[in-house]
């Protein structure tokens, strides 16, 4: 099987678990969405009716007024097709379509940064900062340990090897929650080096926003740095270990090829493969454990946005979040087939 068929192939796969997944959803959430999805064409006729002051003058009392509203919410309800129950094929599929290209209807406590109650346009705005701030961990965490267990485990049983084992037995042990509580304690309140929440004090229309923002970004990074990087380690480590005793890198160290060129070079590259597949699904991971990391430092993304949503019940945001976040494990899923594919050739001809 070539690659592009072989990309084409997971594409198809993947585009039919999301709509699965889409069908699940709906049919656990059928009339909820209904009553949002019903909510949300009231709301927007009666914020375009509102806005035409020359309508709203035309009419003598409140009460044409209202009727009016009324007919224009009916109308629009059935030329939509909300009318029919929500488990008639004809609404399951536009339930479908509505949650696909993200429309949730308005929230019903919470509004994003500028006001909006559109749930599109509040995790429109959170999901780049999650987005950033699990990335970039994912990144640093992930270099720092195929480096590091590289080098452990070129030389098992060092003093390197028993560090950064021992590391990472202690560093996951303790959840990300208690150990961000000690880095606040630590950093803001004793030493006073970052604020102790993460979230910038200027609005987000401020030219100097961005640069607040990844200031206000260092302690929940590091944090998750510190607690993520030396579990990596150990599974490069293991990894390592089975591939520098194979037959051609005993073969390429005999011919005198430099150790660190045959660790870096050549072990690393067979490795690969696992490694590729572990970095995407850490990152869909770590976007799923968002929650608690945003709740405790304060972070503006969706973790927190989550969390607020659960708490005040905005059925809404809950949907919307849910989809979102399940729509990009599939998609780190996806992203770890390709390359585990392009690295190893044996998965596309299985």
């Amino acid at each position: 099987m070539s690659f592009k068929r072989y990309i084409a192939t997971r594409i198809v796969t993947m585009f039919g678990v999301l709509m699965a997944t889409l069908l699940v959803t709906v049919a656990l959430v059928g009339s909820n969405m209904d009553t949002i999805l019903k909510q949300s064409v009231a709301f927007e006729i009666r914020q375009q009716v509102t806005e035409n002051k020359a309508l709203v003058a035309s009419f003598k009392t409140p009460e044409e007024l209202d009727s009016f509203i009324a007919t224009q919410i009916t109308q629009r309800t059935k030329s939509l097709g909300l009318d029919l129950p929500w488990y008639a094929p004809q609404r399951i599929g536009i339930t479908m379509y509505k949650i696909l290209i993200l429309d949730f209807g308005h929230a019903t406590f919470l509004t994003s940064d500028n006001g909006s109650s559109n749930v599109k346009d509040i995790i429109m705005e959170k999901l780049p900062r999650t987005i950033l701030l699990f990335t970039t961990s994912t990144i640093i965490i992930s270099l720092l340990g195929i480096f590091l267990g590289a080098l452990s485990g070129a030389k098992v049983n060092s003093k390197l090897d028993r560090l950064t084992s021992t590391f990472a037995i202690v560093s996951s042990s303790f959840p990300v929650w208690w150990i961000g509580m000690l880095m606040i304690f630590a950093f803001a309140f004793t030493y006073q080096i970052f604020p102790a929440r993460a979230t910038p004090t200027i609005p987000a229309s401020d030219p100097g926003y961005f640069g607040a923002l990844l200031y206000h970004m260092t302690l929940p990074l590091i944090t998750l740095v510190l607690i993520g990087f030396g579990s990596w380690a150990y599974l490069v480590r293991n990894f390592l270990i089975g591939i520098l005793q194979e037959d051609f890198v005993m073969a390429k160290k005999a011919i005198g090829i430099p150790e660190r060129k045959i660790i870096f070079k050549h072990a690393l590259k067979n490795a690969a493969p696992p490694i590729v597949t572990i970095i995407a699904l850490s990152l869909s991971g770590s976007l799923g454990g968002a929650v608690i990391t945003e709740a405790v430092f304060d972070w503006p993304g969706m973790g927190r946005l989550y969390f607020e949503a659960i708490g005040v019940l905005d059925l809404p945001v809950i949907i919307g979040a849910t989809y979102v976040l399940t729509a990009f494990f599939l998609g780190s899923v996806f992203i770890s087939d390709i390359l585990y594919g392009y690295f190893d050739p044996r998965v596309r001809t299985g």
